[in-house]
Parts: structure tokens; sequence; C-alpha cells
């Protein structure tokens, strides 16, 4: 199966089947804790019983996603020391401290609050579990925020030296953190964190109205999803438009990849919608294109002049078909959430927002495509980044450690094997546990007046009562 390709070819795809593994669960906690931050405080606030059902239902949701999200990080680490021992070796002095800094201050801040945010709500008071909830969700975006710093520098490398070994030392610690696309690349990221999580709330509350449109759980998780969605897709298009420009400064290759610009346009480039990359003609085929639209785009100057792959050195080039394809599938799809959160706008106008069932089933269908809209971000921008690993400076033929193919290929193999097993059967059980309807959780004699939406205020003397709407 793996004969004919080369360690190096080995290893990188190792390193993205576990990495795709892992990207998956953080763009889902990152979002998802800030949710339960707000469901908390919206019960604290209110005493709506119908917050602290949902906010009970989704952390059981988190805890697995948490985990799954642990145990998968911790192999890539491991990589990092068999098949890519020279770049842990060249960029160890800079990326290592990061990595150390995102452990101390935000791993161990989100995981040592976690226990207090799961089981400690009637055991050490509001206040403290609402400050626990609280810095779970802080830790998750500080995680974000330095894993991606990590990532940013790789693409935009700032503030260093190279001393005789050949290593990356630090030189201005401000500017390797905050490198030229690190604040781009972060609000991208948590953008999409929110869109994914807010996709597979609006999914899973879509699925329960779909059951019983009276269910107050299902109607307020698939609101607040709704609400979320036509919030943070305009501004994740915007985000994005700033991102490209960005991108188009420090990583032009990778831009003239994704837009497929085999050759320059000095009068203007057209924005090729879709066709098929021709590698070895250097040109897209059956291309459906729209004329200068890239131009404005990138320049916001119609007419304006664009490089492509013609000024970049054929070593140096990125391979153009993934990019071009796995851009177009996540621009795709945020269009497609841009429209489907404008869709639930105007049934919410018309007062039609529970009792849609084609929205619902929409829904359901749009679950899971924030997963896929972050798989080929991520896509676009590893593999838009070859053929180096720390960008325009060390190759990733350089970066690999000295081992042989048969090794590489059989340790992949041993993880497609095992990551089907262990993590199928974690997203199974996650699918399960979302296919079941929101239930009241037990309310303790001390949470005091609790009220249902549409209802009187409840009492101690009746803890138990459903919340309705």
């Amino acid at each position: 199966m793996f004969d004919s390709l080369t360690a190096e070819t080995l290893a990188r795809m190792q390193f993205a089947f576990t990495v795709s593994f892992h990207i998956i669960f953080p763009a889902f906690s990152i979002g998802l804790a800030s949710y339960l931050a707000v469901l908390n405080a919206l019960w604290l606030r209110t005493r709506d019983a119908t917050y602290l059902t949902l906010f009970t239902y989704w952390k059981k949701i988190f805890a697995v996603a948490f985990g799954m999200g642990v145990v998968s990080g911790i192999v890539m680490s491991y990589q990092f020391g068999t098949n890519w021992s020279v770049f842990s070796d060249k960029t160890g002095p800079v990326l290592g401290p990061l990595m150390a800094y995102e452990v101390l201050s935000a791993f161990f801040l989100e995981a040592g609050f976690l226990g207090i945010m799961l089981f400690g709500r009637e055991r050490v008071g509001d206040k403290l579990h609402m400050f626990a909830t609280a810095m779970v969700a802080f830790g998750t975006l500080m995680s974000a925020t330095w894993i991606l710093s990590v990532n940013s520098w790789m693409q935009t490398p700032t503030g260093y030296s190279i001393n005789a070994l050949g290593q990356f030392v630090p030189e201005d610690w401000w500017a390797i953190v905050f490198n030229p696309s690190f604040p781009y690349r972060l609000v991208h990221m948590v953008l999409a964190a929110y869109l994914t999580t807010a996709l597979v709330v609006g999914g899973v509350g879509g699925l329960h109205l779909l059951r019983n449109r009276t269910d107050a759980p299902a109607r307020r998780m698939f609101s607040m999803a709704m609400w979320m969605l036509i919030i943070v897709a305009p501004l994740q298009i915007l985000a994005g438009d700033f991102h490209g420009l960005n991108t188009l400064e420090h990583q032009p290759a990778k831009v003239m990849a994704m837009e497929g610009h085999y050759d320059s346009h000095p009068h203007g480039a057209p924005l090729i919608l879709f066709g098929i990359p021709n590698p070895d003609e250097k040109r897209i085929d059956y291309a459906i294109e729209i004329p200068q639209v890239s131009s404005l785009i990138l320049k916001h100057k119609w007419g304006a002049p664009l490089n492509g792959l013609d000024t970049i050195p054929d070593a140096d080039e990125p391979p153009v078909a993934i990019v071009f394809w796995s851009f177009r599938v996540m621009v795709g799809l945020g269009m497609a959430m841009l429209g489907f959160g404008a869709w639930a706008a105007w049934r919410r106008y018309r007062g039609r927002l529970y009792d849609t069932p084609m929205l619902h089933r929409a829904a359901i269908l749009m679950g899971p495509m924030g997963f896929v809209a972050v798989l080929a971000g991520w896509v676009t921008t590893e593999v838009g980044r070859q053929p180096f690993t720390v960008y325009g400076v060390l190759r990733t033929s350089d970066s690999l450690a000295p081992v042989a193919a048969p090794a590489v290929a059989a340790s992949l193999l041993a993880f497609i094997v095992v990551y089907f097993f262990v993590f199928g059967a974690g997203t199974f059980y996650l699918l399960r546990m979302m296919n079941k309807p929101a239930a009241t959780p037990h309310l303790g004699l001390k949470d005091g007046p609790i009220r249902t939406a549409g209802s009187t205020p409840i009492t101690q003397n009746n803890p138990d009562a459903h919340p309705s709407e």
C-alpha cells in the first residue's frame, strides 16, 4: 500500500491524519466552553431553568470532547520527536517556550477549573462555579492563542536569528509571538470555532424540534445557535478578507495557488470559480471565471495587477490542486452558513423559527459542516505553506528525522487502526448523547426560586419541575 512512498511523504501523511482528528475537538470545545459560560451566566441572572437544563446537557458533551482533544493532542508531540526531530532541533529554541507557555498558562488553567465546572456547583457556590466556568472558557481561548502564535510564526517567521548550529534562536519575543499573520489567524480560527459550535448546537436543536416542536430546551438552543450564526458568519467573511490580504503580502505563492493563478495578470485578474488545475501544463482547465473580480477582492481595486505562479520558482510552488479545492470548500461552506443564518433570521422575523421543518432538517445537514470547513481551512493553510515548514526558511525535506519509510508506514497504519476504533467509539458516544433530549437536572434546595419560560417561579418545594415554553 505504501511501498512507493518516501519517508517524507509518509511522515507528512501521518501528521496530517493525526492533526485532522485533533483539530476538530478543540474547534468544538473552544466554542462550547464559551457557550457554557453564557448559559451559566444567564441561569444565574434569570433563574430560568431552561438555561440550567442546557448547561447540564452540554457540559457532559463538552467533557467528552475535551478529553478526546487532549488524547489526540498527545500523539502530535510524539511525532515531533520521531518523524520531525530535525525540525524540533532547529526550531526548539523558539517554539519550545511558546508550547510550554500554552501548557502552563492555558491548559493548566482550563484543566484546573474543569472539575469545579463539571461537579462543583453544589460544593463551591454559584459565584465560584461561575468563575470556574469562565476560566475554562478563557483557558480554551488562551490555548488557541498560544497554538496559533506557534503556527503563525511558522507561516510568517520574525524576531529570530540563526546560530552556527542552524537553529532558530529568539531575538525579539514580542515579534515572535505577535508575528505578522498572528492576529488575523487567531480571529479567523476563534470565529471558526464559534461557527462550528453554533452549527452543532443548531443541528441538535433542529433534530429535537422535528420530534417535538414544543420542547423548550430545544427551542432555546436552536434560537441561540441561529443568533450566533447570523452574527458570526458575516464577521468571519470579513475576517477572512483581512486574512487573505495579509497572506497575499507575506505568502503570495499560497494565494496564487488558492486563486489558481498560474499566470500573472498585469491588467486585472479574474476570479476562477471552478476548474481543474493542470500542473503539467500550468493552467486551469475548464475554468469558470469572472473577469477582474480577483483583483477587486485581493487589491480592492478594479484592474489591479496580480502576479501568478510564473513568478515563483517551481521548487517553491505549493501543490496547487489541493490548495485550490480546499479553499473553495472552505469558502463555499462559509457562504452556505451565511445563507442558512439569513434563512433562519427571516423565519424568526416571520415568527416561524420553531415550526419550519425544512429549516430544522437543513440545520441537521449543516451540523457537521463547521468541522468540514475547519479541516478545509487547515489544509489550505498548511499545504499552501509547502514546501516549507518555516515559510521561506526551512524546507520540509530538511526537517525530517533520519527514519526509514517502512517504520513510518507501520506507525501510520497503527494510528489509522487505533484512531478509527478509539475516536470512532468516542464520536459515536457523542452522537448518542446529542440524540437524547435535554432533561431537566435536579435543582438543589440552595438554588433558590427558579422559573421556567412562560411560567411563574418554581419554589424549592417543587425542584424537579420540567421547563416548558
